[in-house]
């Protein structure tokens, strides 16, 4: 399994339009094969920092989900929503261990 969290810094004035966009892509990439998760997250303290914690089967999941029209559309929506250039980490997942202890509920 692969996770992937990717830092968003979202200039203040568009957090609103930021979020919406997001979330259209982050119920479509639910609809993946390959996606287990997809979780937008927003810092408490910083509203217009954003994390998405992306959980893929593996790392071809990952590649094919930038491949999709719902991920291009909000790649292309967002880019002058952005404070900076997005940052992601890519993780192993350790625990839980199965690939179905990850799988997000209802979109």
């Amino acid at each position: 399994m692969l996770v992937v969290h990717v830092h968003v810094r979202v200039r203040p004035e568009r957090v609103g339009d930021f979020l919406a966009a997001t979330l259209v892509n982050a119920r479509a990439s639910l609809n993946e094969a390959g996606v287990l998760r997809f979780d937008v997250i927003q810092d408490q303290e910083d509203p217009a920092h954003v994390v998405l914690n992306e959980v893929y089967r593996d790392a071809e999941a990952s590649a094919a989900h930038k491949l999709t029209p719902h991920y291009a559309t909000w790649r292309d929506t967002v880019a002058e929503m952005m404070a900076s250039a997005r940052e992601s980490t890519r993780y192993s997942a350790v625990f839980p261990a199965g690939a179905e202890a990850w799988v997000s509920g209802s979109p």
